[in-house]
C-alpha cells in the first residue's frame, strides 16, 4: 500500500530538519525534500521498471515485486498528496478519478445502502445508478446541503457509505462536511467527500471528520490538462481501506509512473496555481454579478450565495476556481455565448491553467439537475480583465438584435 516515506528510506527533509516545521506549500514545492540517493538530484527519477530482482532467499527486500500493485514514482506523488490532505494513513493514486471513486463503492458488500448527492459529477452518478444495483447495493440521491434531508435518507444499520461532493458540480452547492460527518457517524456509516472542486488548498475534509477524500487529480491537482488521474486519501487505514487497495491491485487500476511523475511535478506549483485561479474566479463572479445579460452567478464566494456561510466556515484562502453563469435568454443565448468566446476554450474538464467554458446541460443530458441556461466556467491563470472582456463581448453579441 502507499505510505509517506521516500523510496530511498528517508522521511522527506534532511535529518536535522523536521517536515512539521514548514508549511504544506513549502513541503509541496520541494516534493517533501526527497533527494535522489544515486545522483543527489533535487528531482526524483522516473521509475518505469515492471519487475524486480528477488533476493537469494527468494524475497523482495526492496519492497517492490511487480509494477501492477506498486511503483516508486507513484509512492512519491502519493506522499505529497497525503501531506497536503493531512492524511496520516496515506493516499492512493488511480488511473482516473472514476477509477478512484468506483473503487470505494466496489469495497461495499451486497445488501449495503449508499446515500449520494443529487448534485454531483454526472458520470459517477450515472455509474452509480447503473452498476450498484447489479452488485446488490442500493443507492438513494438527496440534496446533501440539506442536512435534515440527508439524515432522513440514511438507514441506520443498512447505510454503509455516504458520498458527498462539495462544492457540487456544476451548481457549486456547499455541504457542511463537519455536520454531515456527525450525522453519518452517528448512524455507523462512512463519509466520503469528492473534494475535486475545492482541492486541499481550500478544504481538507479529513480534518472536518470525513473518512475518505477523493479527487479527480486530472483537474487542479495536475492543472496542465495533460494527465488523467484519480486519488483517494484516508484518515484511518482500516479494513475498508485495505479492500480498496486490494481492488486497485487486482484490477490494475494504479496510475502509470509517467503520469505520476507529471502529477508530482504539478503538485510542486499547486499552491501558486490554486491561489491565482481562485482569486480570478472570485473577481469574475463579482464582476458578472448584476451583469445585464446574467440572471444568476453561482459561486460560494459571493455573500448572496446560499452556500456562502458554510463555505466561509470550512473553506480557506478563497472559494475555488469554478463558477457557473445562468444566461438571460435561456439555452439558446447560453450556447450562442459559448460559441462567440475567443480566449475562453470550449472544452470539458476543469482546473487547468487555461480557462474553459461549457454548456453543461448539453453534456449531461435530460436527467441533469443543470439548468439549460447555465454555462460552467473553469478559471485559469490568464488575465482576469482579458477573461471578463472576452466573455462580456460574447454575451453582448449573443443578445444583439
Amino acid at each position: 500500500m502507499s505510505g509517506t516515506n521516500a523510496p530511498d528510506g528517508t522521511d522527506g527533509m534532511p535529518d536535522e530538519t523536521s517536515p512539521v516545521d514548514f508549511s504544506r506549500a513549502s513541503l509541496a514545492a520541494q516534493a517533501l525534500g526527497h533527494i535522489d540517493p544515486t545522483t543527489r538530484g533535487v528531482v526524483m527519477p522516473l521509475h518505469v521498471a515492471t519487475t524486480f530482482i528477488r533476493d537469494p532467499d527468494n524475497g523482495y527486500s526492496s519492497g517492490y515485486s511487480y509494477a501492477r500493485p506498486d511503483n516508486a514514482t507513484v509512492r512519491e506523488a502519493e506522499a505529497v498528496l497525503a501531506m497536503l490532505e493531512g492524511a496520516q494513513a496515506g493516499a492512493m493514486l488511480f488511473g482516473s478519478g472514476m477509477a478512484a471513486a468506483t473503487a470505494v463503492f466496489g469495497a461495499l458488500e451486497p445488501g449495503d445502502h449508499v446515500v449520494a448527492g443529487t448534485v454531483m459529477y454526472w458520470a459517477l452518478k450515472r455509474w452509480l445508478r447503473a452498476e450498484l444495483p447489479r452488485r446488490g447495493v442500493t443507492v438513494d440521491f438527496v440534496g446533501t446541503d440539506d442536512l435534515a434531508a440527508l439524515k432522513a435518507a440514511i438507514r441506520p444499520g443498512a447505510t454503509k457509505l455516504v458520498w458527498i461532493e462539495t462544492p457540487g458540480n456544476p451548481l457549486w452547492t456547499v455541504t457542511d462536511i463537519a455536520a454531515a460527518a456527525e450525522i453519518v457517524h452517528a448512524a455507523g456509516a462512512r463519509l466520503a467527500v469528492d473534494s475535486t472542486a475545492a482541492s486541499p488548498f481550500h478544504t481538507r475534509p479529513l480534518e472536518l471528520g470525513a473518512d475518505i477524500v477523493m479527487h479527480s487529480a486530472t483537474k487542479i491537482l495536475n492543472g496542465h490538462s495533460d494527465v488523467v488521474a484519480g486519488a483517494l486519501a484516508t484518515a484511518k487505514a482500516d479494513a475498508f481501506w485495505e479492500r480498496i487497495g486490494g481492488i486497485r491491485a487486482g484490477s490494475g487500476g494504479i496510475l502509470g509512473p509517467f503520469e505520476a511523475y507529471l502529477l508530482l511535478r504539478s503538485l510542486r506549483t499547486f499552491h501558486l496555481r490554486a491561489a491565482a485561479q481562485s482569486a480570478g474566479a472570485q473577481r469574475l463572479a463579482e464582476r458578472f454579478d448584476g451583469h445585464p445579460h446574467i440572471v444568476q452567478v453561482l459561486y460560494p464566494g459571493l455573500p448572496g450565495d446560499p452556500g456562502h456561510a458554510v463555505a466561509t466556515r470550512q473553506m480557506r484562502d478563497g472559494f475555488g476556481f469554478m463558477l457557473s453563469l445562468r444566461v438571460a435568454g435561456g439555452e439558446a443565448a447560453a450556447i450562442a455565448t459559448a460559441a462567440r468566446v475567443r480566449l475562453w476554450k470550449r472544452a470539458t474538464s476543469l482546473g487547468g491553467v487555461e480557462s474553459l467554458i461549457e454548456h453543461r446541460a448539453s453534456v449531461e443530458g435530460p436527467d441533469s439537475p443543470c439548468p439549460p441556461d447555465l454555462l460552467r466556467l473553469s478559471t485559469g491563470i490568464e488575465s482576469t480583465d482579458d477573461l471578463y472582456r472576452d466573455l462580456d463581448a460574447a454575451l453582448t453579441a449573443a443578445h444583439a438584435k
